[in-house]
């Protein structure tokens, strides 16, 4: 698993970077809305005091959210040198070494000090870093190319060529060709804000080439291993999604799918001609398919063994394009070898690494040297270079080698049961050293909100475990990779729905099982998982302590007025997901189900943080909500970095909203406070932190 801290996409598995209104019995759950809160807090200090004495030591929370020493490694092509990010003058960059070097040899090839480098790759001759950059969140990326072997300039490290030197526009890359080592295909959204163009980007002169004229809407163009552009994917007029074999001056529709079904190419076969597929049509559960084009006529390839869950993805040799293993994740993830010497290889990982997931990050164009992560729920990872032909392991790095993981709490699957009688898969994390009994409770629902939570480090999970707080992550329906039943299950269903009952459901479960205090319960989540805080403050105001939203919409018809230009090819299937704005009754329900609606029913405290420059939930999403609660006189703090998009980026913000957040909840929860704060991170947090009067959003106008 690998998660960006701070960092949530709504709407986010669509983009390549992922019911039915019940009237239950609750009155076997032991919770009432007329539970004094204020007098259960008093008489529970005592407990609350021997409570957090049995924790483990508080662990300083740069080690959790500062910057990582080493991650991200890549090894080149050639199998000569490795990269990865590491700090330079305070900020993540790229580094480049020799393979046999250490990684005190290594030297910075990139020198961003406004904004970290968050991915990168190796161009297909070793010769260049390419890596995307954006200005303060905006998500306006363009295309960087470095060449390591170059003389360092100026700011110590080799000049870095912006190869989509433009303003308000956002470059894609759709394929980096075998054959063409120079080149890459790219769209950009320049001719028209909605729609990205294709083009041939030579990386040593920067010249490009317009080889496909995006005039009919297309979402996705993909390349055949010789980089020409053979197959698009579109969205049809309701909401569903077509797969298109590109000719020279048309597109023929090649396979359609509903917008309740799945249809994601994932690279052509070997023989260049077949291509790989993932879909659920005709069944619940996806799974990977081998289609010709020409015919249409698809063979499957695999599917779940355990009929649990969709298809994860795929391991693919590089050097034979021959597939080696498909990859699913229930609880946990599961591994099935394809080829007969990869399932040697898995075998002897399996035996000699620790035990853990076991992530192939990258490898070589011969399949020689292969980069391995294992990655733990107590751990946040350790990196190994595999020499095939060898045998021989050697370990890299610890990406956070001072994080005292004997301190750390077990992440544990756990399903329970929804009103309307769906099993909810979820996970619990239970803080180190107590009983799990009458437990101070954070729920992090997710966002998207169609993705999932995996099992794995969170670093946010940990924080608040060591602070003394349970967390359950729910995987509420709606979330992705459990067939398209309980996908579509979530359809229509925000808010008031069986969305967001779900993560009620999950907070009652603990609550009936003794495991949580009910007036100890907190909710906290970045994007659809902010959202779902505010909804379940304003829907649930008897169950939620206080809440943290992140980037979180308040209105879902703003939200959806608002979304960036470059979605307007899936705006389709928004329309099916979530609702209609040219639909009254729609218009109707998401006002019920939008919280900015019902602001006067929240009563518990709560920490609204912001980007400034979040192109997916504007700040307007969080300024009303901020202003409707200070006009109604409740308990709201904001904060809003102004050098930040959809999640926070910069270590210095990241940092302070930790901080924020931290004592937000000891205030209004219970819980361990790191008293020191470092001067800088104390600055930075008074700078971002809103004076609540000043706030421009008006309530009233949410609507317009």
């Amino acid at each position: 698993m690998k998660k960006l801290i701070l960092t949530f996409t709504l709407f986010g598995v669509l983009f390549g970077l992922q019911g039915v209104a019940q009237n239950p019995d609750h009155s076997n759950i032991a919770f009432s809305q007329d539970f004094d809160k204020t007098t259960v807090a008093e008489a529970d200090t005592t407990d609350k005091l021997s409570y957090l004495n049995k924790l483990p030591p508080l662990i300083d929370r740069n080690l959790f959210f500062g910057n990582p020493q080493i991650t991200g490694a890549e090894i080149s092509p050639d199998g000569e040198y490795i990269a990865f990010r590491k700090p330079y003058k305070d900020v993540m960059n790229v580094w480049v070494k020799k393979k046999g070097e250490s990684f005190d040899q290594a030297k910075p090839v990139t020198a961003d000090t406004a904004r970290p480098v968050r991915a990168y790759f190796w161009s297909k001759n070793s010769k260049y870093i390419l890596y995307a950059q954006d200005k303060g969140g905006n998500e306006n990326f363009n295309i960087y190319a470095v060449d390591p072997s170059a003389e360092a300039g100026e700011m110590g490290v080799p000049p870095a060529r912006n190869l989509t030197d433009m303003k308000n526009v956002r470059a894609m890359i759709y394929a980096v060709p075998d054959n063409t080592p120079n080149e890459i295909i790219i769209g950009l959204n320049d001719r028209n804000p909605q729609y990205h163009d294709v083009y041939r980007l030579n990386i040593q002169s920067g010249e490009k080439e317009l080889l496909r004229k995006n005039t009919t809407g297309v979402a996705g163009w993909i390349a055949d291993h010789e980089g020409n552009i053979r197959l698009a994917v579109r969205k049809t007029d309701d909401g569903g999604t077509e797969l298109l074999q590109v000719m020279p001056d048309t597109l023929n529709q090649i396979m359609k799918v509903s917008f309740e079904e799945s249809l994601n190419p994932i690279r052509f076969h070997k023989n260049n001609k077949e291509v790989y597929l993932s879909t659920n049509q005709g069944r619940d559960l996806s799974a990977l398919y081998l289609m010709n084009p020409q015919t249409g006529e698809r063979e499957m390839v695999h599917s779940d063994p355990e009929k649990e869950v969709d298809f994860g993805g795929a391991i693919f040799s590089n050097e034979s394009d021959e597939l080696l293993a498909t990859v699913y994740t229930g609880e946990r993830q599961r591994v099935y070898p394809m080829d007969d010497t990869f399932k040697k290889d898995y075998a002897f990982l399996s035996s000699e690494l620790p035990d853990g997931e076991i992530n192939f990050t990258s490898h070589n164009s011969s399949d020689r040297y292969w980069l391995v992560n294992v990655e733990q729920d107590v751990d946040p990872g350790s990196t190994y270079l595999y020499d095939r032909s060898a045998k021989n392991i050697i370990k890299l790095y610890d990406s956070r080698p001072e994080l005292p993981t004997e301190h750390l709490a077990e992440m544990k699957p756990i399903t329970y049961e929804a009103r309307d009688g769906l099993k909810i898969p979820a996970y619990l994390t239970i803080p180190k050293g107590v009983k799990q009994e009458n437990l101070a409770l954070v729920v992090n629902p997710h966002g998207g909100p169609w993705s999932r939570d995996t099992w794995g480090y969170n670093s946010t999970v940990q924080f608040l475990a060591n602070r003394g707080y349970a967390v359950l992550q729910p995987n509420f329906r709606g979330s992705t990779g459990y067939g398209k039943e309980f996908l579509n299950a979530g359809n229509e269903e925000w808010g008031t729905g069986s969305m967001q009952h779900d993560i009620t459901d999950g907070v009652k479960f603990l609550i009936d099982k003794g495991i949580v205090n009910p007036n100890k319960v907190a909710i906290y989540g970045g994007s659809y998982g902010g959202y779902a805080t505010l909804a379940g403050l304003a829907f649930t105001p008897d169950i939620y302590t206080a809440g943290v939203s992140l980037v979180g919409p308040s209105n879902i018809i703003t939200l959806l007025k608002s979304i960036p230009p470059y979605w307007k090819p899936i705006q389709k299937m928004f329309e099916k997901r979530v609702g209609d704005l040219d639909n009254p009754q729609d218009v109707e329900r998401m006002k019920k189900q939008s919280p900015l609606y019902s602001a006067k029913q929240i009563e518990a405290p709560l920490l609204v943080i912001q980007g400034a420059n979040d192109p997916r939930v504007k700040k307007q999403e969080s300024d009303q909500i901020v202003d409707a609660l200070h006009e109604l006189g409740q308990p709201v703090e904001y904060i809003v970095a102004p050098d930040e998009g959809h999640g926070f980026a910069g270590e210095e913000n990241r940092m302070a909203a930790y901080v924020a957040m931290e004592k937000f909840f000891s205030t209004h929860v219970g819980g361990k406070f790191q008293e020191e704060i470092e001067h800088e991170i104390r600055q930075r947090l008074d700078e971002i932190r809103i004076d609540i009067s000043k706030v421009t959003a008006s309530a009233s106008e949410a609507g317009n």
